[in-house]
């Protein structure tokens, strides 16, 4: 069935079902390169779980900064302090009438935030938490983008897919710098993941997502052309890209749960655990998803990359 056809049927707005899908508790399949679909068997595996549909319901769950903030038994003045500090991680966001980006937590993720880590609701806040607001940081976009990034890298194993992810994470000037090939880089732009339902939005909406996709400080941005490097690597040994005339049967562009295949489906993964934070402040999410291979770093122009290194 179609996946708003799924989405009704599990009670679920099209923001929780998209939702649902990226933490893969939903698997969506792509049959032969048409529109993502859902199983009938998946639909009733999930209504037939105890607690459905409102157990469905919580796990998708979001929250806004105010509800958040009661959440979590605290002000709103403080809940962005924690989330600028990389203590919280959205798990997706819209814009408002001023398109003003509005982050959103998910609420299970929350109460179990303040199990783990009540020292941080109460007092004086630490001082490596002090020491970032201070200095001006706001990691909420680059936590959510990297929990996003991740997440789309476990779906698929298929090396230009996962380069294509990571062709998402530069600007065009940089990605001209790692990907020198015209017809790669056109490839990486058809096969970049969409939404589940497609592009739909306003093109302000769309315009942020990718905006909010591109890396902003320079580790980060070192870090995604190094990934992408490899990533490249892997993929021009498994195959070149297509070029003018070749034949390529493409699918949809994948969004997230997709993979190609006459009958691919997805296994639902673990979720990731929440940003973690210790008394010393990493509060980042973690840098993985990337396959290197023995060599694959002294083929790294760095130079080109050192504009991109802070300090000396």
């Amino acid at each position: 069935m179609a996946v708003g056809t799924a989405a009704r049927e599990l009670q679920l707005k099209r923001g929780e079902f998209a939702i649902a899908v990226h933490m893969g508790l939903v698997r969506v399949l792509v049959q032969g390169g048409g529109r993502p679909r859902v199983r009938r068997e998946e639909v009733d595996r999930l209504r037939s779980q105890d607690g459905f549909p409102e157990a469905l319901r919580e796990r998708v769950h979001t929250v806004g900064t105010a509800e958040g903030a009661q959440l979590l038994g605290i002000g709103p003045d403080r809940f962005t302090k924690l989330a600028r500090a990389g203590c919280l991680t959205p798990i997706t966001f819209y814009l408002n009438r001023y398109r003003a980006v509005v982050w959103l937590y998910l609420a299970q993720e929350l109460v179990e935030f303040a199990a783990r880590q009540s020292q941080l609701l109460v007092g004086k806040s630490p001082a490596w938490v002090r020491s970032r607001l201070e200095g001006g940081a706001d990691f909420r976009a680059r936590n959510w983008r990297s929990r996003r990034i991740e997440r789309l890298l476990s779906f698929t194993e298929d090396p230009w897919d996962r380069a294509a992810v990571l062709a998402g994470t530069l600007d065009p000037v940089q990605l001209a710098e790692v990907v020198d090939d015209l017809y790669e880089r056109a490839y990486l732009a058809r096969i970049r993941p969409e939404p589940v339902f497609g592009p739909t939005g306003s093109p302000s909406a769309r315009e942020a997502m990718g905006r909010l996709m591109q890396a902003g400080e320079p580790d980060e941005m070192l870090w995604r052309r190094v990934g992408l490097i490899m990533e490249l690597d892997n993929a021009r040994e498994a195959g070149p890209a297509p070029r003018p005339g070749d034949e390529w049967c493409p699918g949809i562009e994948l969004g997230p749960g997709f993979e190609r295949g006459q009958e691919s489906e997805l296994v639902p993964v673990a979720e990731p655990e929440p940003a973690s934070v210790s008394e010393t402040g990493p509060g980042l999410q973690p840098r993985s998803g990337i396959r290197s291979r023995p060599g694959v770093r002294a083929r790294i122009n760095l130079r080109s990359c050192t504009r991109f290194r802070s300090g000396p």
